[in-house]
Parts: structure tokens; C-alpha cells; sequence
């Protein structure tokens, strides 16, 4: 059987399952724990605080964008699980020539989040919780998929940034999440993968829903009096201005499940 290849293009040839392994994406580290491998984690970023019970014990490695290489280094891991987006690709190439693998992820839509699930199964010896958690992922996205084609969809704009504001494009994964759970992205046609926009801009699309998520800034209920100058926008006037956990809508794995229960009726409300 060939070895898989991950998001980078580089194929991971393992003789064995690994058994010391280093997280540096906080959903991943929440994804292995659900696949039964706590106990093979030994190092995580400052960043992953989920399962709190696990992550608590575990060695800090740095920020995603700034890990001490070294101290990932002496941990010896025999896996590092890394992001395209999330992590820098010098920092990888650099593990990878000391001789330490990586597994280098990159979901931009539900359908590819799950699927990076079973290559994880794959990739740590985990195939089959890996199976049973893909799987019924599967089942409720097809659910939620025909529940969303059933009713008119929610014009929404989600803010990850303010001062200045940004948003997302098509090409990201919230953005296919928002799709999902029977939203429109109000600027799904900027090519950027996360623009920059005005808030004249923003009222300009009329979205029906603003949701305003704690991650990667921190909207506070303060930020709510940003919006008050455009009465006439129908979020806006309808009172639907959410402050939102950011996490069912920008982490892999396990909170897939919690998106597709809740969100939809979030946009529909």
C-alpha cells in the first residue's frame, strides 16, 4: 500500500503508529484526544486548552507561528501534525530535515475537515474511532445539507477582526461552514481568502445575521455600538447581532458535530 500524502504534497512512510506525537493546531490536539490518543501527545502549543484535563499536563511548545523548534526537537516526537495556514512552512521544512515527520493538514471545506479526520486514523494507527467519528459526521452533514436546501438562506457577514474589520472569502473554511448550516457569505465574491471591509461596505451587502465570534479577536458586547449607525440594515434592525463562539465555526474534527447541531438554527432565527 503506498503511504499517504499529506497537504503539503509529502508522502508519511511510518513503520509503526506513532507514539510520541506534538500538536501544533489546538483543534487537531482536541481531534487526536477524540481518537483515543491523549496518552501519545506530549507536546501542544500555548494555544491548545481542549481537553482541558489532557492539554493541562502536557509540554508548551510556542505559538503556531513562533514554536521552539528546539524544545519540539528534544521531545523526540515520532509525529509533528501541522497546518498550512495556521503554521510557517520554514518551521516544517526545518523539523523535517532534522528528521522528525509532519503531517501537514489544510480542510477548507466540512466535507475535507472530515476526511482529514480518517487520515489522521491513518496516519496514527486510529483507523477505525477515526472511522466511527467520520462517519457520523457524514450522516449529519447529509442531514443538515437537506435540512438547509429546505428553507431560504441567511445573508451573513462574519467579522474575525476589527480596527480593521476583516471577514472571509470563499475559499476558507468558515466560509463552507456558514454554506452548510443554510448561510450566504455577504462577501463570498472577494478573492481574498480574508479581506479587509468597511463597515459602509458591510451595510452596503444588508446582511440578515452579523455574528461577531470571540476568536481570533475578541468581540465583547462594547463592539455591538459599532453597527448602531446603520438602523436600516436588516441584521441590524432585527436585533440579530451574535456573539458567538468562534470555535464550531473555524475547528476541525470533533466540533464539526457541534456546529451541524447548532448553527443552522443560529442563521435561521
Amino acid at each position: 500500500m503506498r503511504p499517504p500524502v499529506d497537504a503539503s504534497g509529502v508522502a508519511l512512510a511510518a513503520a509503526r503508529p506513532p507514539r510520541r506525537i506534538v500538536s501544533l493546531i489546538p483543534s487537531t490536539t482536541e481531534t487526536l484526544c477524540a481518537l483515543g490518543l491523549a496518552d501519545a501527545l506530549v507536546g501542544v502549543t500555548v494555544y491548545c486548552r481542549e481537553p482541558a484535563d489532557v492539554v493541562r499536563d502536557k509540554t508548551r511548545v510556542g505559538g503556531e507561528k513562533d514554536p521552539d523548534l528546539e524544545k519540539i526537537r528534544e521531545l523526540a516526537p515520532d509525529l509533528v501534525v501541522a497546518n498550512v495556514e495556521e503554521n510557517v512552512r520554514e518551521h516544517i521544512d526545518t523539523l523535517r530535515a532534522w528528521g522528525i515527520p509532519v503531517w501537514v493538514t489544510y480542510p477548507r471545506t466540512v466535507a475535507g475537515a472530515i476526511a482529514m479526520v480518517r487520515e489522521l486514523g491513518v496516519v496514527t494507527g486510529a483507523e477505525a474511532r477515526a472511522a466511527a467519528l467520520a462517519d457520523a459526521l457524514e450522516a449529519r452533514l447529509a442531514r443538515t445539507l437537506a435540512a438547509a436546501a429546505s428553507r431560504p438562506p441567511a445573508r451573513v457577514f462574519y467579522a474575525i477582526w476589527r480596527d480593521p474589520y476583516m471577514t472571509v472569502g470563499r475559499d476558507t473554511y468558515i466560509h463552507d461552514v456558514l454554506r452548510v448550516c443554510g448561510g450566504v457569505n455577504v462577501f463570498a465574491d472577494r478573492d481574498e481568502r480574508y479581506p479587509v471591509v468597511t463597515l459602509d461596505e458591510v451595510a452596503a451587502r444588508r446582511p440578515d445575521v452579523i455574528l461577531l465570534p470571540d476568536e481570533p479577536f475578541r468581540f465583547r458586547r462594547a463592539h455591538l455600538a459599532d453597527f448602531a449607525p446603520y438602523a436600516d440594515v436588516p441584521a441590524v434592525r432585527g436585533g440579530r447581532i451574535r456573539l458567538v463562539d468562534g470555535k464550531p465555526f473555524s475547528w476541525h474534527g470533533p466540533r464539526i458535530a457541534d456546529a451541524l447541531a447548532t448553527l443552522p438554527a443560529l442563521l435561521a432565527a
